[in-house]
C-alpha cells in the first residue's frame, strides 16, 4: 500500500503471558509462546497478512473489500478454537511438571478489531502500517472488558468497524461498552465472548456426510488454501460468479442474526425454479453440510452433501460427498434427475477451480510477512507434535 487505503486491522493477543513468564522456565516458555503464535498466525492467513509480530501478539490487517461480517468472526473463531486445542495437545504432550507446562492452561486468547485508514511504508529496513486508526487498535489493547464484563477470551470490534462490515452485533448477543483515551475520545467496542462460542461449538452435534454415507463422492484439487475455497464456495456474491457458468440466475440469503452459519438458508434461483439450501453443519474452514430441496420442475427431491475441505501441500482438496437416500422414492427420483443437475453444478466447480487459482495468485503477489519465532526445543517435550503451519501454493 504506497497510498492510504481501507483495512481491517486485527490484533491477536496472548493474554496472561507476562505474568506467566515471570513465573515459569524460560526455556519451554519460549517454545510455548513460539508454537502458539505459530498456531494463531497461521489460522489468520490467508485472510490476513502478518504485519508485526510485537512480543505476544501479532498485529494483522486485510484489505477492507476482502473482508465481510461472517469472514471476519468465522476467521476469529476459527482461531480461537485452533488455540483452545493447541493449548489442549501442548499440555496433554508433555509429563513435564515444571512450572511452564503446567500453567499452559493460564493462556487465553482475545482480539481487538478495527476499521480505518492506513499507509504501508517501509522504514528502518522494515515493512510498517502507519496512521491514525493503527493507533486506535493498539490503544483497544487496554480496556475495561474484563473488569466490566467478566469475559477473559473476547474479541472487541470497534463500532466503526461493526457498521463497515454490516455486522448485527445486537443480534449475535454481543455487548456493548465504551472506552475512553486520551487524544481518541469515546471508542465505542462490542463484545464478542469467544468462550461461549468455545463451549457452544465444543456441544454442537456434527452432520458430516462421510465415505460410507455417501451414495456419491468426487474430490477436486484447487491451488488456493481452504480459506479461499471457503470464500468463493459460500459467499453469495462469490458464488454467483461462477455457478453462473451452471444457469444459477441469482443467490439470495436468509441467514440466523445476519451471519451465515447453522440455520442458513441459501435461495439458488435457475430462471423460475429455486433450489433452497439449509446449512445443518457450518465449521470454517474445514466442512459444511447442506440440504438441498429440488423443487418439482426440476425432480422433487431433497439430498444432504457435504463439502470437505482439505488442506494439501499445493493447496486443498475440496471433497464433496452426497448421502444415500432414505427411501426408495427419494432414491428413484434422485437417480432419475441428479445427473443433469449434477452436471451443470460441476461445470460450475470447473469455473470456481480456476478463479481460486486466480484470486491467490492475486493475494499471495508480494507477499512479504516477518518471520514467525521458531521452536528451540526439536527434540524436546513438544518434538511429539507437528509445528502448525501455513504452506503457500506452489
Amino acid at each position: 500500500m504506497n497510498q492510504p487505503e481501507p483495512v481491517c486491522l486485527l490484533i491477536a493477543d496472548i493474554s496472561g503471558y507476562t505474568e506467566y513468564l515471570s513465573t515459569v522456565e524460560i526455556d519451554h516458555a519460549q517454545d510455548i509462546l513460539a508454537d502458539l503464535i505459530g498456531t494463531v498466525v497461521s489460522s489468520l492467513r490467508p485472510a490476513f497478512r502478518l504485519a508485526k509480530l510485537e512480543g505476544d501478539a501479532a498485529f494483522c490487517f486485510a484489505p477492507a473489500e476482502s473482508v465481510d461480517g461472517s469472514m471476519l468472526l468465522d476467521t476469529i473463531e476459527r482461531c480461537y478454537f485452533g488455540f483452545r486445542r493447541r493449548r489442549r495437545d501442548v499440555r496433554q504432550a508433555t509429563s513435564c511438571e515444571c512450572n511452564a507446562c503446567v500453567r499452559i492452561p493460564n493462556l487465553n486468547l482475545k482480539f481487538v478489531a478495527h476499521h480505518g485508514i492506513a499507509l504501508h511504508q517501509r522504514m528502518a529496513g522494515r515493512d510498517e502500517l502507519l496512521g491514525s486508526d493503527v493507533i486506535v487498535v493498539h490503544r483497544l489493547l487496554k480496556n475495561s472488558i474484563v473488569e466490566e464484563m467478566g469475559i477473559e477470551a473476547y474479541a472487541a470490534l470497534t463500532g466503526g468497524l461493526v457498521s463497515a462490515l454490516e455486522v448485527d452485533a445486537a443480534a449475535l448477543e454481543m455487548r456493548s461498552m465504551s472506552e475512553s483515551y486520551d487524544h481518541l475520545g469515546e471508542v465505542q467496542i462490542w463484545v464478542h465472548d469467544l468462550e461461549r462460542r468455545w463451549q457452544a461449538e465444543d456441544a454442537r452435534e456434527r452432520v458430516f456426510v462421510g465415505p460410507d454415507d455417501a451414495v456419491f463422492e468426487s474430490a477436486i484439487d484447487i491451488e488456493a488454501p481452504p480459506q479461499v475455497v471457503w470464500e468463493l464456495m459460500t459467499t453469495p456474491g462469490r458464488r454467483l460468479s461462477w455457478q453462473a457458468v451452471e444457469g444459477v440466475t441469482g443467490i439470495t440469503q436468509e441467514n440466523v442474526a445476519g451471519r451465515r452459519g447453522v440455520g442458513s438458508r441459501n435461495h439458488c434461483m435457475h430462471g423460475a425454479d429455486t433450489i433452497i439450501e439449509e446449512i445443518l453443519d457450518w465449521r470454517p474452514f474445514d466442512y459444511l453440510t447442506d440440504r438441498s430441496t429440488v423443487p418439482a420442475n426440476l425432480g422433487g427431491f431433497k439430498f444432504v452433501a457435504t463439502k470437505e475441505f482439505v488442506p494439501t501441500p499445493t493447496g486443498t482438496r475440496l471433497v464433496i460427498r452426497v448421502a444415500k437416500p432414505r427411501r426408495g422414492t427419494e432414491k428413484r427420483l434422485f437417480e432419475e434427475h441428479m445427473p443433469p443437475l449434477a452436471k451443470g453444478y460441476f461445470e460450475g466447480i470447473a469455473e470456481m477451480v480456476r478463479q481460486a487459482a486466480e484470486v491467490q495468485s492475486e493475494r499471495s503477489a508480494d507477499r512479504t510477512e516477518p518471520a514467525l519465532p521458531e521452536r528451540t526445543a526439536a527434540t524436546g517435550f513438544l518434538a511429539s507434535l507437528a509445528p502448525i503451519e501455513y504452506v503457500e501454493p506452489r
